[in-house]
Parts: C-alpha cells; sequence; structure tokens
C-alpha cells in the first residue's frame, strides 16, 4: 500500500498548477543561463596537445573533425583504474550515441576524454557497445591545464575531499572497487563537460562544467525518472561493473 498522499482531483489541479507556475519560472531561468553560457568571453588555447585517437594522433584543433565547435565529457577512467571507468559516467555515456548524429548535423562534435590509455579505452568501449568517439588525454597536460583532473597538491588542498578520503562512506569505498583503484588515485580524475571552438584556425575555450551539474552530468534518464511517481530510487545501484556490459541503460 502507497504511503503518498491521496487526494481529490480539485486538490490535484491546484497543486499542478502552483507546480506548473515553478516549472515555468524554472525553465525561464535555464535559458536565461544558457544565454549567458554563450556569452561568455572565448580563451584562446596557445598550448599545444596532443591526443591518442582510433585514427591516429591528432592535436586539438584536428579533434573538430571539419567542424567549428567541440564539445566533450570528461569519463573519470584515470591511468590506475583496473576495473573499468567510473560507473556514474558509464551510465552517463550510454546516452551519448543518439545524439552525435544530431550534434554533428549542428555543426559540433561530440566526444569523449579520458586519462587511461587509448587500449584500456577502446577495450571497455568495446565491452560496452559505444560509437562514440573517445579520445586518451594519457602523457598529456590537457587534463591538468583545464581542470579536468587535480594534482596531488591541488587534492591535498581541498578538506572536503581528504576527509572523504580518509574517512569514505560506504558508497563510494563501493565505488572505488568498481573502478580498481584506490580513492587518493580514483578521485584526482574529475566528471564534467568541456567546450571548444574553432574559428579562422585558432581553437577557443569557451565552457567548462565539473560535477556536480544534476542538470547536465546526471543521464538523460534521470530527467524522465523524475516525472515518475517514485522519482529516483537508489541511483548509485542503477550501474555496475559486475552486472552490465554493452549498454548499462
Amino acid at each position: 500500500m502507497s504511503e503518498h498522499r491521496i487526494g481529490t482531483r480539485d486538490e490535484w489541479q491546484a497543486a499542478r498548477d502552483e507546480l506548473l507556475q515553478a516549472e515555468n519560472e524554472h525553465a525561464e531561468r535555464s535559458e536565461e543561463l544558457a544565454k549567458r553560457r554563450r556569452e561568455l568571453p572565448w580563451v584562446p588555447v596557445e598550448k599545444e596537445y596532443s591526443f591518442d585517437t582510433d585514427e591516429g594522433t591528432k592535436t586539438l584543433a584536428e579533434l573538430f573533425d571539419g567542424r567549428s565547435q567541440l564539445l566533450a565529457y570528461n569519463i573519470m577512467f584515470g591511468p590506475d583504474y583496473a576495473v573499468g571507468a567510473c560507473p556514474g559516467c558509464s551510465n552517463l555515456a550510454d546516452h551519448l550515441d543518439a545524439a552525435v548524429v544530431h550534434l554533428n548535423h549542428r555543426d559540433v562534435t561530440l566526444l569523449g576524454f579520458s586519462r587511461a590509455a587509448l587500449p584500456e579505452l577502446q577495450a571497455y568501449k568495446e565491452r560496452m557497445g559505444w560509437g562514440f568517439p573517445w579520445v586518451s588525454t594519457s602523457g598529456s597536460d590537457f587534463p591538468f591545464d583545464f581542470g579536468l583532473t587535480l594534482t596531488e597538491e591541488q587534492m591535498a588542498d581541498i578538506d572536503e575531499l581528504q576527509q572523504m578520503i580518509e574517512r569514505p562512506p560506504d558508497w563510494l569505498q563501493d565505488w572505488s572497487k568498481q573502478v580498481g583503484a584506490d580513492l587518493e588515485r580514483a578521485l584526482a580524475e574529475g566528471p564534467g563537460w568541456i567546450a571548444f571552438a574553432l574559428e579562422d584556425g585558432v581553437v577557443y575555450h569557451t565552457y567548462t562544467r565539473m560535477a556536480p551539474d544534476r542538470d547536465f552530468v546526471v543521464p538523460y534518464y534521470h530527467q524522465l525518472l523524475d516525472r515518475t511517481p517514485k522519482g529516483r530510487v537508489d541511483e548509485f545501484r542503477a550501474f555496475r561493473h559486475d552486472e552490465y556490459t554493452n549498454g548499462a541503460g
């Protein structure tokens, strides 16, 4: 028997009308934030970076693949991860393939970044059945320069992070086992999005948003669950390396 509040149709309609107003305000706020993202200044990328890809070594400009915009998700898969990528990142990455063709038609290249070596990425990608481009930043300053990965010194300066490492909650200990790395190394990697523009041969950094970002880092199906009667339930349990392959969904 459900413990949820039961009401009349009139009570539901009144509550729904109130919620609708809040939802509309949220949508307007989201549009305003999107506009402010587009208005951020572009910063020229003056340093040369190289990436290991399925087609060989490429520069940042070459990753655009003939388009003028590049959007990438930094999948937490560090060089010390013995089992595989972060379960949460994997959950999100399951949804990227469907977006690739739509973004490509809108002059945007979508791909993933990770610090693990390319053969590790390729093996994991095959296991998961993914098709989107996924490149390795192994041996490059790129993830450190753009805040996608923390240095040891940076990690030591974050008290909250050190507390999590010293006294990890049960879910974080479980997560550490799932990726196969000690927390000191595993948490150096950060999940998040980064965007670039290419204009007249110059690459510009335009946007970065690292976790937490509940509207952009979580998988799209979370938004669908938010519209169901029970919402999200035990989401960390939704993906485990020992249970899901070829699509974690």
